[in-house]
């Protein structure tokens, strides 16, 4: 399929997997209404059959920890997991194993695209936090959205964290290929290029070691299961290690 292809609908879309990472996925879901509620780690949201979001009751104790936001769509948000079984709650659990003071929120909401995260950037930044791990893209690439496009949001969020005065790492993903290779190619390149333009760190693939593991991708050949999101909590950690402070 090539790049003018529109996919007529994100909810309940499957991918047969290619047998290799070159291969790798596509961002989907049933898409979750929009919301700029900030879901905790400690509760992240499976996307129900109807389109409602859902959170834990949020804790009235204050916590002055340093804010680490992970801010993104359906792989964020945990799509298909139980509360406390997307990768921000684990990595919220290594950190604090490794005696790191931060307090993770999920700011993944299924279905995303760039433009939407783009629309709720104001909202991060008004959280002041220290650390923002940005996962976008995959959603656009399956709706055929222009490159340009996509980058420029892309762009955009980055360039707003960083004049917020906020450190951003960013996680890539890719698509699967009936998309056309020269599409991918672009799209591919698409994060390499911005993290060099913005000096931050780069996970080419958040997918890393989970996508083709047995166990570790849910049926839909897309999202992580909860034993696959452990893995990529520690792609993760490993992205941000540098950047982190006792």
């Amino acid at each position: 399929m090539n790049h003018a292809r529109v996919a007529p609908s994100l909810s309940g879309i499957g991918f047969l997997a290619a047998a290799t990472l070159a291969a790798c996925l596509a961002l989907t879901g049933c898409k979750i209404a929009h919301s700029n509620t900030e879901v905790p780690a400690t509760a992240s949201t499976p996307a129900p059959a109807i389109p409602v979001q859902t959170q834990a009751p949020a804790s009235t104790a204050v916590d002055n920890r340093p804010l680490l936001i992970c801010f993104g769509d359906s792989l964020t948000a945990g799509y298909g997991t139980d509360f406390g079984e997307a990768y921000p709650d684990d990595l919220q659990r290594l950190l604090d194993a490794q005696g790191y003071h931060y307090h993770i929120i999920n700011a993944g909401i299924s279905g995303n695209t760039t433009k939407d995260g783009l629309d709720r950037i104001q909202l991060v930044i008004a959280r002041h936090p220290e650390l923002v791990v940005v996962e976008f893209g995959g959603n656009d690439g399956l709706r055929g959205l222009p490159i340009e496009q996509t980058e420029a949001n892309l762009s955009s969020i980055v360039d707003q964290l960083q004049k917020g005065g906020t450190k951003v790492v960013l996680a890539g993903i890719t698509l699967p290929p009936d998309y056309g290779q020269d599409y991918i190619k672009k799209f591919d390149a698409m994060y390499p290029a911005l993290a060099k333009q913005y000096h931050v760190r780069l996970l080419p693939f958040l997918l890393k070691d989970v996508y083709g593991v047995p166990g570790d991708m849910q049926s839909d050949a897309t999202h992580a299961t909860a034993q696959g999101n452990k893995q990529v909590a520690l792609n993760v950690e490993a992205l941000i290690h540098p950047l982190l402070k006792r």
